[in-house]
């Protein structure tokens, strides 16, 4: 049975390893912890570990069928924030991408921001129970 010993991180691809490192560590405060460039770079946030890979890193390589890894999907990492709204409008100062609007539901209310790839990162703000 597998046991694993640890959580890693998440990985996204990414098209330019450089300007993702420069998107999450300006914009949203993670730490650079390794770089590679071009290749690959691992940025943090707390627990988190953000493993960026881009073309020509090992975990960007082609499927053995030919599929090739790209960037995007609908898995993502969740972010809470306090006070999503004023994050929301300064976001859009910097031109920041958002997939949708701001949704607000019984747990909290929240959003989907894109990074330069179109990865996906929900910022969350939970309700006030």
């Amino acid at each position: 049975m597998l046991t694993p010993s640890d959580f890693h991180g998440v990985r996204y691809q990414v098209t330019d390893v450089g300007r993702s490192v420069k998107f999450y560590v300006e914009l949203l405060g993670f730490k650079v912890e390794r770089q590679q460039l071009p290749a690959f770079a691992n940025v943090s946030l707390g627990s988190l570990h953000l493993l960026l890979s881009g073309p020509g890193a090992s975990g960007s390589r082609p499927m053995p069928d030919g599929r090739v890894q790209e960037p995007g999907g609908w898995n993502r990492i969740v972010l809470r924030v306090t006070n999503l709204t004023d994050i929301i409008e300064d976001l859009k100062k910097s031109d920041a991408r958002f997939r949708n609007e701001m949704e607000a539901g019984p747990g909290g209310r929240q959003i989907q921001l894109l990074d330069p790839d179109g990865n996906p990162i929900e910022l969350f703000e939970p309700g006030r129970h």
